[in-house]
């Protein structure tokens, strides 16, 4: 995107789109060139297995239609969602693409991942008997993979539950396409809880026979070949956040998100900022109030006081503390020692970038980089670059409108919903029926 200053303003580019943006008080940059870098390192780490895309919570906060378009494009196969509405996005994005929704199957919900070609993971008895029935009455033949708890505690079939549809399998027309696991302490290396997955994973995996198997998350990937299986189902690490935090990130950084200064203010040594008064200038100091704060996901918790230093943000090129609570809209930031002439009011300053990772701002708001991204809020402009000039918008319209010149792109435009496939109308083979049924809930 070519943005015009005047050449008599003071204002950065950024502060001019954000002059065409009334609204908004920031902008939030996604490098879709980035996440399609992590994406083939985790790609190459794990050959041969393939390398799907978790993109779920709209990719993690970085939008799904345009982040499912650019990877799918750089050659990723299989999408992972978790619920049937995100996955109708995903689906319109990528219409040729296998999409599986990991929060399970309802026996009212069967319309719904048919109608987009859906894969429900399912993760219960009920679950399975239930989408058996919606199978038997629609002739849907869509598939589904089954998820084994291995130690999460949280979803899927214990093993024991997996032992007893071993039968099922074996006899053929399951309809079951992936067998899958989720790694509790992946990021941490030396856990033996990760071993102790592995084995009771493998032993059962190797039950449901031609049935792909996957087990490894993010972190999982950087286990080594043993968790590879023959998919792995990357997510956090596509958006940057450190796969590895016992050692230095090998992912490429992602998101870049600046806010606006809305005033420049001037206070005695000894006054107070922000709610409370917990935050005491210790000399005469300039402050730039920018808009942005924990209604936009800049966690209070990064807030400064008299006794502890809170999180940085980059002004002018410089790190500069924030001084003072962090408010709902707006943040006090100290730039007593820039230049006087370096900051002024309508610039921006930089919250994520420039050096300050999405775990270094975790670190401050005392989370983990996925709810930093996740929860970016939307008053924020999002600007997509990179991706090849299709990830924000359709073919049809990048042809259209997007600019000759051999630049990065960057754009917000919308893109062109996909209609979804019908339902099919043979009914296939019913699948045998399960090992001491459960009877499912009347229609």
């Amino acid at each position: 995107m070519n943005i015009v200053t005047d050449a008599k303003s003071q204002l950065t580019p950024e502060a001019s789109l954000l002059a065409t943006h009334p609204t908004a008080n920031g902008i939030l940059t996604v490098d879709l060139d980035a996440i399609i870098a992590n994406w083939r390192k985790l790609e190459k780490t794990a050959v041969p297995a393939e390398c799907a895309a978790v993109v779920k919570a709209n990719a993690y906060g970085c939008g799904a239609e345009q982040v499912s378009r650019a990877l799918a494009k750089a050659g990723c196969k299989t999408f992972f969602v978790a619920t049937v509405e995100e996955a109708a996005v995903v689906r319109a994005a990528v219409p040729e693409a296998t999409v599986y929704s990991l929060g399970g199957f309802f026996q009212n919900t069967g319309d719904a991942y048919a109608r987009i070609d859906c894969k429900p993971v399912i993760g219960d008895l009920n679950e399975l008997a239930e989408w058996d029935v919606f199978c038997r009455r629609s002739g849907w033949s869509g598939g589904a993979a089954i998820h084994i708890d291995t130690g999460m505690n949280r979803l899927g079939l214990t093993v024991s539950e997996a032992q007893g549809i071993i039968p099922r399998i074996n006899a053929g027309d399951h309809g079951i396409t992936l067998v899958m696991s989720h790694l509790a302490s992946a990021e941490l290396l030396n856990s033996p809880a990760n071993a102790r997955q592995l084995a009771s994973f493998r032993e059962i995996a190797s039950l449901f026979a031609g049935v792909p198997a996957s087990l490894a998350n993010s972190s999982g990937v950087f286990l080594g070949a043993p968790f590879q299986f023959e998919m792995v189902r990357p997510g956090c690490a596509l958006y940057g956040v450190n796969p590895t935090p016992e050692a230095d990130n090998p992912m490429q950084p992602v998101v870049d998100l600046k806010a606006r200064i809305v005033q420049i203010r001037n206070i005695d040594r000894g006054e107070t900022v922000g709610y409370g008064g917990t935050w005491t200038a210790r000399r005469p100091t300039r402050l730039a109030i920018v808009s942005a704060g924990y209604a936009d996901g800049y966690f209070r918790a990064a807030s400064a006081n008299d006794g502890t230093r809170g999180a940085e943000v980059v002004v002018a090129g410089k790190r500069c503390p924030i001084a003072g609570r962090v408010s709902m809209d707006l943040i006090a930031v100290d730039v007593t020692d820039l230049d006087k002439n370096a900051v002024r009011r309508g610039h921006m300053v930089t919250l994520i970038g420039e050096g300050i990772t999405v775990d270094e701002v975790a670190h401050h708001f005392g989370t983990i980089g996925y709810e930093v991204l996740t929860s970016l809020g939307r008053r924020f402009v999002r600007i997509y670059k990179g991706g090849d000039a299709i990830a924000a918008r359709s073919d049809a319209t990048a042809e259209k409108s997007e600019p000759a010149a051999a630049e990065k792109s960057e754009t917000a435009a919308p893109a062109t919903p996909v209609a979804p496939p019908a339902l099919p109308t043979a009914a296939p083979a019913a699948p045998p029926p399960l090992p001491a049924e459960p009877t499912p809930p009347s229609a």
